[in-house]
């Protein structure tokens, strides 16, 4: 499991301003002189305001070395990026030490120490950027942007100091009981999925992000995600998720929620894509005093995991809500169950299973999805074992009928994995209704035995007037038969008692399903491993076993070869040259074949996992933070869903609605707060036929009143398009 660790500002010391890069190394900052210190002895000095960098860069690159310290935080100690030292050792690794003893790149600061003093002062007694810039001489005038980046470090040291203040303050049982802080986001930038930081020492502060209200600005980027942010929060996610993680980090967890969102709404399918949203106006989008971090937002929902098994609970709430929402026609509750195949290319050996797209097998994970009537996502079940439909279609169901209740008629609609007579009869007995396709062969009927009817647009012949018998004393089930415009028959099996062309039609909208699961890979990237951290199958756990695997392989290799060899006997005289070759390569092949089938009785086809060659080898993902990212996608697609619906009838192409949403998600505008409304001006990338449309939608929205989440004075969203765009 990855640790939780987090770089934060030293408490004042009379020493100086203190960089700590380990347990016992730190950098001690005394005016310019930077001293560094491992183990309480002094290694070396250098100068941090001097134009050559070379005594810094040495010891940065020889610690680095080392391979003791974590290179981020070593980076953040020096005062660079970890993409700067990745890049210095670069260097050092072809040109040696000497390489990096180079004089800094780039022109000397603008700002004096004198001039960046004057404008301290200024800030501290309340002016502006633009004062300072203004009140310079015309002659000697720095640019707005550097007075602006001067305003920044002045606000940034102000924060540090005021953490700092706080902290000292502060005794170590408030700030570990304290629910209202958010132990969040990091300081630096190599903070990664497969880090493996030891945890925070005892007494350590957080670097907290706090939330800010709902605050007016202009060209705000992305600004269209808040209608997805509102009826997401209209589903209740965000009330589920502060409810599965017991409360814990409000703030922080309403900010992660959002930024997840935001990143998914703009087509950027994982965490990592909250780095799209870092723009001027990311703070204002996301109501919080800056843009997190995607290491950040990792980290808080693997110590929220850690700490609560909210992940399991939120997914089974929002579940429920979810199918308490889904549409349901004839009195029945229509699903949809079938497998996803989602790959797996990275360098731990998992599992493999069947990938139906690439007629073969693959490493990877086989994720159960439910889907409704409609092809909207409901649920997901990851499976790395890769067991069958039949093996899954009870739990699903059992499932199903927990959320919805005794009395409610639930019909499965799934492919011919699931046909086996014990599982059908299963699912009657349990009283579920289900149709499916029958397995091949069954009987062929005469063309005269159809009566032409007309299902899901298309003319077919339909007949029904005899039950499939499934053996072994089961009893029996419908069977319809229908003869397709091609001439095809194919047989339906089903225990509902709703009609005939109803059934057909359930089963023939099941494209529906696999549709979805091509928008849910192109648009919400349901395919991401979103976490990377692995686990080992514990002892015992019986798998495949790969020797076996190898040794068939071999004996179907064997056999070709025989065939071959007597095909070429076949064609070619014994004396003749090639006849010849043919009877060496006969005498092998049988040979081969013989001590194969000589080992083969004594390798199982299974074994336990410490048996095989995979022994502590294989691996499987513990899906933690991907069960909460899958949450999340789930709800987004189930809220875009509900707005194709809106926006499709008022379009000349309806069947283009999702591509308009998304373009409107990513549509910036203008965000004007008022005592009794949220107003709200965007400009999206649409022609005339699409932007008379979105005002539509934008009425049938205003008429919901929605609000965004967590605004404690709910106030209404009002949206409008922007007067340019019309």
């Amino acid at each position: 499991m990855e640790a939780l660790e987090f770089l934060l500002p030293e408490p004042p010391s009379p020493f100086g301003e203190i960089r700590r890069f380990s347990a016992d190394g730190t950098v001690v900052v005394q005016g310019m002189v930077a001293s560094v210190y491992v183990g309480g002895t002094l290694i070396g000095l250098y100068n941090e305001n001097d134009d050559d960098r070379g005594p810094r860069n040495v010891l940065l690159v020889t610690l680095a070395k080392t391979k003791e310290f974590r290179s981020g935080r070593l980076a953040a100690a020096f005062g660079m990026t970890s993409e700067h030292l990745r890049r210095l050792r670069r260097v050092e690794e072809v040109g040696g030490l000497g390489a990096v003893i180079v004089p800094r790149q780039g022109k000397s600061s603008k700002v004096t120490p004198e001039v960046r003093t004057a404008w301290f002062a200024m800030f501290d007694a309340g002016r502006t950027a633009k004062d300072a810039h203004l009140e310079q001489p015309k002659k000697d005038r720095r640019a707005y942007s550097t007075v602006w980046l001067v305003w920044e470090q002045w606000r940034s040291e102000r924060a540090n100091r005021t953490a700092n203040t706080t902290t000292t303050t502060r005794d170590e049982s408030a700030s570990v009981s304290s629910a209202g802080q958010l132990p969040l986001w990091s300081t630096t930038e190599d903070l990664s999925e497969t880090s493996s930081e030891p945890p925070p020492e005892k007494g350590a502060e957080i670097v907290p992000m706090t939330a800010q209200p709902v605050r007016g600005g202009k060209n705000v980027q992305h600004l269209g995600c808040w209608i997805l942010l509102a009826l997401v929060g209209e589903l209740g996610l965000y009330e589920e998720a502060q409810t599965a993680f017991v409360g814990r980090h409000p703030d922080g967890l309403r900010i992660a929620l959002d930024a997840v969102i935001c990143a998914l709404a703009i087509r950027q399918h994982v965490v990592e894509g909250v780095r799209r949203l870092a723009t001027p106006s990311g703070a204002t989008l996301l109501r919080a005093e800056r843009v997190p971090t995607a290491s950040g937002i990792r980290k808080l929902l693997y110590r929220l995991l850690e700490q609560t098994d909210g992940g399991v609970a939120l997914e089974q709430q929002m579940t429920e809500r979810l199918l308490r929402t889904a549409k349901h026609t004839d009195g029945a509750a229509v699903f949809y169950v079938d497998n996803h195949m989602r790959t797996y290319t990275g360098k731990h050996v998992v599992r493999k299973g069947w990938r139906m797209q690439d007629r073969r097998v693959l490493p990877g994970t086989s994720d159960y999805y439910v889907h409704d009537e409609d092809g909207i996502p409901v649920f997901r079940i990851a499976v790395p074992s890769h067991d069958s439909l039949k093996a899954w279609l009870p739990p699903v169901a059992a499932r199903l009928r927990e959320a919805l209740g005794d009395d409610e008629q639930i019909v499965l609609a799934f492919d011919r994995a699931g046909a086996h007579a014990e599982i059908l009869a299963a699912l009657r007995d349990s009283r579920f209704d289900f149709v499916t396709y029958e397995r091949a062969p069954y009987p062929e009927l005469p063309t005269t035995a159809f009566t032409p009817t007309t299902i899901a647009g298309e003319n077919v012949g339909l007949h029904e007037d005899r039950l499939k018998n499934l053996g072994e004393g089961r009893g029996r089930i419908r069977r319809i038969a229908v003869r397709t415009e091609d001439g095809r028959q194919v047989n339906v099996l089903a225990s509902s008692t709703l009609p005939a062309e109803r059934l057909v039609e359930i089963l023939w909208h099941r494209w529906r399903q696999e549709n979805a699961f091509k928008h849910g890979v192109e648009r919400w990237g349901i395919n991401h491993l979103d976490g990377r951290r692995v686990e080992a199958y514990p002892p015992g756990t019986i798998i495949p076993n790969p020797l076996r695997r190898r040794l068939d392989r071999a004996l179907r290799i064997a056999r070709a070869a025989e065939g071959d060899a007597r095909r070429e006997l076949a064609r070619f005289a014994s004396d003749h040259p090639r006849g010849l070759a043919a009877q060496r390569d006969l005498a092998d092949a049988l040979a081969q074949q013989e001590s194969i089938l000589e080992v083969r009785p004594f390798v199982p086809k299974h074994a336990a996992v410490e048996n095989t060659e995979l022994a502590d080898r294989l691996v499987k993902h513990d899906g933690m933070l991907k069960t909460v990212i899958d949450v999340i996608r789930v709800v987004c697609a189930n809220a875009e869903s509900e707005l194709a619906a809106l926006i499709a009838q008022h379009m000349t192409r309806p069947r283009e609605a999702k591509k308009l949403l998304a373009n409107l998600f990513a549509a910036p505008g203008t965000v004007v707060v008022t005592e009794h409304a949220i107003h709200i001006k965007l400009a999206p990338a649409a022609n005339k036929a699409e932007l008379v449309a979105i005002g539509h939608l934008f009425d049938e929205l205003n008429q919901r009143r929605l609000i965004l989440p967590s605004d404690h004075q709910r106030l209404p969203l009002r949206f409008d398009l922007a007067r340019a765009k019309l």
